[in-house]
């Protein structure tokens, strides 16, 4: 009997846990904060279950309550935890330094994106200078056919596993320019390896383009993808090979940094 009752209170602490998670998952998609019934509605709990799961969050600093909008939001602890993170990802600090060579020299917005779960998710960004730029939040995801760090990540896939991934993720389209053919998108790829870099021309979002490049990790897989973004207007075709070249460039003093070695 004490061992199913343990059992049982083992299950109920885990639920409670997933519930939980699911609660900090959502607030950290809310730029503004959410409301008590919108969390309950966005993760199907009752309103009370959700209350009382956002009091002991909040007894943790996970999340935050403001009494005057009645607004919940993510606490200051949770951006301590996702520090820890990044703190483990050396790549992250060792590449600002040449993120930042890159701003410079291209005068565009420069990012560092990994792979998660099929997705590209930010991890670093230097703004630029300019008044007109682009802006990833951090921990955005994106999708890797249509983002030029998704296909950078995605050149360096061998079939099996490419196919793996657009089998379960697709190739939604965002815009009128994103590629939704596996042959194209296959094509695409192979131009990726053979010129180092990869293009997104308006195929995430209109008017932005994006050039990226992988860096590899010791054993030659795919770690982390640098790029830069910046509006048509500047990202010009007359430009693209050279802002490309500036990307390998920067995604080779990355592995070097890290002690990478390039793909065979």
């Amino acid at each position: 009997m004490a061992a199913k009752k343990e059992e049982s209170e083992r299950g109920g602490q885990v639920q409670a846990l997933g519930r939980a998670l699911a609660i900090l998952n959502r607030l950290a998609l809310s730029d503004g904060g959410a409301t008590l019934t919108e969390l309950a509605n966005a993760v199907g709990l009752a309103g009370s279950t959700t209350h009382r799961l956002l009091t002991s969050l909040e007894s943790e600093r996970y999340v935050r309550f403001d009494a005057e909008t009645k607004l919940w939001s993510v606490g200051v602890q949770a951006f301590i935890a996702g520090n820890g993170f990044l703190r483990t990802r050396d790549v992250v600090r060792m590449a600002r330094p040449h993120m930042r060579w890159l701003m410079e020299r291209s005068g565009e917005t420069v990012n560092l994106a990994i792979e998660d779960q099929g997705m590209a998710v930010y991890l670093s960004q230097v703004e630029c200078r300019e008044m007109m730029r682009t802006f990833a939040r951090l921990g955005a995801r994106v999708p890797m056919h249509c983002s030029g760090v998704g296909k950078a990540l995605m050149a360096a896939m061998a079939d099996g596993e490419l196919s793996r991934h657009i089998a379960r993720h697709g190739l939604a389209q965002k815009t009128e320019r994103t590629v939704t053919s596996l042959a194209d998108l296959k094509a695409d790829l192979a131009a990726i390896r053979a010129r180092g870099y990869a293009i997104d021309d308006e195929e995430h979002a209109v008017g932005l383009r994006c050039v990226a490049a992988t860096v590899f990790n010791e054993h030659g897989d795919p770690a982390c993808a640098v790029s830069l973004s910046g509006p048509m207007a500047r990202i010009t075709d007359a430009r693209i090979a050279d802002l490309g070249e500036m990307v390998r460039e920067t995604a080779a003093r990355v592995m070097a940094e890290i002690g990478g070695r390039p793909a065979a």
